[in-house]
């Protein structure tokens, strides 16, 4: 059973994610944008992963890529970015930035499923 971080501020997609990490049988935590995530993680540190959105509100999901990647603790934490907004040369940026996967939403529980377990295999 892992812990996993969702950093989003839509509530449908914040319900969705959490409730596909459930159904995996881990334990969602539901941040409800980038700073807050970023805090819960320095102030627990014993996430698995972190799903993230791109687009929120005080530190969006580029600014948390870079800032835990820029730290040494969490150069390991695998990092999925989920968004509707994005083109292709946006998702080959956030993957040079750190991210692991990416997802595109509406999220696809199939899809999902399979990306959180290749994060946590």
């Amino acid at each position: 059973m892992y812990k996993i971080l969702i950093a989003e501020d839509d509530r449908i997609s914040q319900k969705l994610a959490a409730r596909f990490v459930e159904d995996m049988g881990h334990i969602p935590f539901v941040s409800p944008h980038g700073k807050h995530a970023y805090e819960a993680l320095k102030a627990e540190n014993n996430f698995d992963m972190l799903i993230t959105d791109i687009m929120m509100p005080e530190m969006d999901g580029r600014q948390l890529v870079q800032t835990l990647r820029g730290d040494s603790q969490f150069m390991e934490l695998p990092i999925v970015i989920m968004s509707a907004v994005v083109g292709v040369s946006d998702i080959s940026n956030l993957l040079a930035l750190g991210a692991t996967y990416f997802l595109t939403k509406p999220i696809d529980k199939a899809e999902f499923e399979e990306v959180v377990n290749r994060c946590l295999r």
